[in-house]
């Protein structure tokens, strides 16, 4: 899995407590800004979080280059419905040599690794075989209606590949950028950083929380799974390990680059 912060509203939390100010305040758009340090900006988010006052929030955005993620983490991710995905699409790429995700459970197991392999390996020259008979025959037919060789050999494969990538499985990887919101990653975080969730985009989370916290820690500092900054709300499916998770996430905020 590789995760690069590629961009990000330009002073985020300036941005977020401008719009602090404008709600709690008589203050004019022509001087918003004045007055708005580092300091004071850290200040009022620490307000709005204290308030639970997260729509000011919503103002900074973050966007993620991602890529070696399974097509099983696309669809849970994706249900994170306040954000903006571009996918690489199984349509238009050709997977000569795809890679895939191994669940860690898998990798510890010799005998069920073996049999992992296998089948990945199965996939892959199944997914080539029949994106080499489907672009034949449709080839042949394109050719059969006009098309020039160079034009019908290339819509024959872009055809091909629609059908052919079915019997690719989940654990094909797979490369996105997502966009969120501050709001809405904090959601995520909520979610995603909690042990219950599917460890790889649990691993994915801690990574993008660890990223924004290097640009933005005032908008993160009480994010993370439930329990860094309350009770935690899973009932008698609590891991239990309260105290551990907010010494995790209280390390991994103050984790840079390269560390």
């Amino acid at each position: 899995m590789k995760v690069k912060l590629i961009a990000h509203t330009p002073n985020p939390e300036k941005v977020v407590a401008a719009a602090a100010k404008l709600c709690y305040s008589n203050a004019q758009i022509d001087t918003l800004l004045d007055g708005l340090t580092e300091e004071k900006s850290k200040e009022f988010v620490e307000m709005l979080a204290s308030l639970g006052h997260e729509s000011p929030t919503e103002h900074a955005s973050f966007t993620f280059a991602i890529e070696g993620v399974s097509r099983s983490l696309l669809a849970q991710i994706t249900r994170h419905r306040i954000a903006s995905y571009s996918v690489q699409s199984q349509r238009y790429v050709n997977l000569k040599e795809p890679d895939f995700v191994t669940p860690p459970e898998i990798m510890d197991d010799p005998e069920s690794l073996a049999q992992f392999n296998d089948s990945m390996a199965m996939a892959a020259e199944n997914y080539q075989k029949v994106t080499q008979l489907l672009k034949e025959a449709h080839k042949e037919k394109f050719m059969a209606q006009g098309m020039d060789e160079k034009t019908a050999n290339r819509t024959a494969e872009k055809k091909a590949l629609e059908d052919a990538r079915f019997i690719l499985p989940n654990a094909c990887t797979t490369k996105m950028i997502v966009t969120m919101n501050t709001r809405s990653l904090n959601n995520f975080f909520r979610h995603r950083c909690c042990t219950r969730a599917q460890w790889e985009i649990r691993e994915l989370a801690d990574e993008m929380l660890r990223l924004v916290c290097e640009v933005a820690p005032a908008l993160f500092v009480r994010s993370g799974p439930p329990c860094v900054s309350g009770p935690c709300p899973e009932g008698k499916m609590s891991c239990g390990r309260m105290l551990e998770m907010r010494d995790k996430y209280a390390q991994l905020k103050n984790t840079k680059v390269g560390e």
